[in-house]
C-alpha cells in the first residue's frame, strides 16, 4: 500500500486510508511511535508505561556505562 505526504498547514501529514486505520486498530487523536530498525521504520500505537521504561532504562545506562562495559568484558 502506497500512501502520500501532504502539506497541512506549515507541517507535513500522512493520511491513512480509513481501512489501513482499522487493521492497525488506530483512531483520530492516538499517539504513535516510530522506531527505526534495519529494515526501515515500524510505527506503533505509542504505550506510556512503556515509554516510561525506556527513560528509565536509557537514565541508567547512561548513569552505569562504566559498569555496564566492565560487565561486558
Amino acid at each position: 500500500m502506497h500512501v502520500k505526504l501532504k502539506p497541512i498547514g506549515n507541517s507535513t501529514g500522512l493520511i491513512l486510508p480509513k481501512k489501513l486505520l482499522a487493521r492497525l486498530r488506530l483512531e483520530q487523536g492516538d499517539e504513535l511511535t516510530l522506531a527505526e530498525t534495519p529494515s526501515g521504520f515500524t510505527v506503533t500505537k505509542a504505550n506510556a508505561d512503556f515509554d516510561r521504561g525506556l527513560e528509565i532504562a536509557r537514565a541508567a545506562m547512561k548513569k552505569y556505562r562504566k559498569t555496564y562495559a566492565a560487565l561486558a568484558k
